[in-house]
């Protein structure tokens, strides 16, 4: 795209992801695939359950007998969980089961401990017994049978996936290899957390939303710098940066001011810019190359709430892109009361997230004063994404929403 063009979000995240570079596959133990890319099918082992499986804790007994009106069972055996399956001896005879065990070869039906009383190793039944064949029990291969496709590549693996591909037997998967990330923060104002700080310099917040964020997403492998504005030392890092990382995130640096260097460097390393400024508010003048080897280069607006709206709305989307995760439409939610923009821009407006008394959720604005007013954000759960104004848009205008 031309320098200076001014593109739509939709046309940035076309832009982006059509030049991204697929991160490689590697096999990890289960345990470390949490917050991965699943990069294979994973197909059943055996069917699930791969038994008829008991689901109360009782007796089981032949449902047939039950239907010919006995109410007294001799209690022969028990059955636990983890056991091989017993055999009814005679059809008057019980088998204490326990939840989760096999059900006794002979039995189909199991009558729950709180409707027996047991004396003498006979249990007696009370009066209102379901006599039903299986009652009580979850048959076998009634989840899934051998074979069948569990989990298809491209998933993300969160709790119930990992334990899906643990019943299948897999004590490694193979996943994208988690990008290696660097966060740069440019810009000579910047003092950490806990250090001296003059009237005129402000704290180093934006690397830290940007850390947490990518942890919160579950991405592991992150660096962070932090560079004064001078053109030489910005190069010596960012050459550095760049042959060691997949993606490489600059907060700051990248508007027009004669200090904003971070584009003219990235340029003279072989960084190829594909766009520079978004038609949107907070976050125009963002910018987006890719590197020499394919590496992928974000240049966020210093200012706190366009990074973090930046880096929520195409950063982390690209991460997934190039692991491979299976695209997710954006969530959709009705705002909670009108909202005026008056810009031919696209608007990332805060919201917070709540249930009327009917159980609707609703994104009630909760407008920055600025793209600087990061301490707006505090207690809200992301934002929505308006289109272009000038426009009212009523209370109960359908929209994306991103959550932080």
């Amino acid at each position: 795209m031309q320098a200076g063009t001014l593109i739509t979000p939709r046309q940035a995240d076309e832009a982006i992801h059509s030049r991204l570079t697929s991160l490689p596959i590697e096999s990890l133990p289960l345990t470390q695939c949490v917050g991965g890319t699943l990069r294979e099918n994973i197909y059943a082992e055996r069917d699930q359950p791969p038994f008829d499986r008991v689901t109360m804790d009782g007796i089981a007994v032949d449902s047939e007998t039950l239907r010919r009106g006995l109410r007294h069972f001799k209690i022969q055996g028990t059955q636990a969980a983890g056991m091989p399956p017993l055999k009814l001896a005679h059809r008057d005879h019980a088998i204490e089961v326990m939840t989760g065990a096999v059900l006794p070869q002979g039995c189909d039906n199991v009558i729950p401990v709180e409707q027996i009383t047991v004396s003498d190793a006979t249990a007696t039944l009370s009066t209102h017994i379901n006599s039903a064949v299986f009652h009580n029990v979850h048959r076998r291969g009634s989840d899934g049978r051998q074979g069948e496709l569990l989990l298809k590549a491209g998933i993300l693996l969160r709790a119930p996936e990992i334990a899906v591909a643990a019943s299948a037997g897999m004590a490694r998967i193979r996943v994208s290899s988690q990008p290696a990330v660097m966060i740069i923060s440019t810009g000579d104002e910047l003092v950490e957390p806990g250090e001296p700080i003059a009237d005129y310099q402000v704290r180093r917040s934006n690397a830290y939303a940007i850390a947490a964020t990518l942890r919160k997403k579950s991405f592991g492998r992150i660096g962070d710098d932090h560079v004064r504005d001078d053109e030489t030392l910005l190069r010596e890092r960012l050459t550095s940066h760049l042959t060691t990382h997949d993606f490489v995130v600059v907060s700051g640096g990248v508007s027009m001011g004669k200090f904003d260097l971070v584009p003219k460097v990235l340029m003279q390393l072989g960084v190829q810019q594909v766009f520079h400024h978004i038609a949107q508010r907070p976050g125009k003048p963002m910018w987006f190359g890719i590197g020499p080897q394919g590496q992928a280069v974000f240049g966020l607006p210093g200012n706190p709430v366009s990074t973090l709206v930046c880096l929520i709305r195409y950063v982390i989307p690209a991460m997934r892109v190039a692991m491979g995760t299976q695209h997710l439409s954006p969530e959709r939610l009705a705002l909670a009361e009108p909202v005026t923009f008056q810009q031919p821009l696209a608007y990332f407006l805060p919201v917070t997230l709540a249930y009327d008394d009917w159980g609707r959720p609703w994104a009630t604005p909760q407008p920055p004063n600025g793209s600087g007013d990061f301490l707006s954000l505090a207690g809200t759960d992301g934002f929505v994404e308006l289109p272009p104004g000038p426009n009212t848009y009523p209370k109960g205008f359908l929209t994306s929403v991103h959550r932080w």
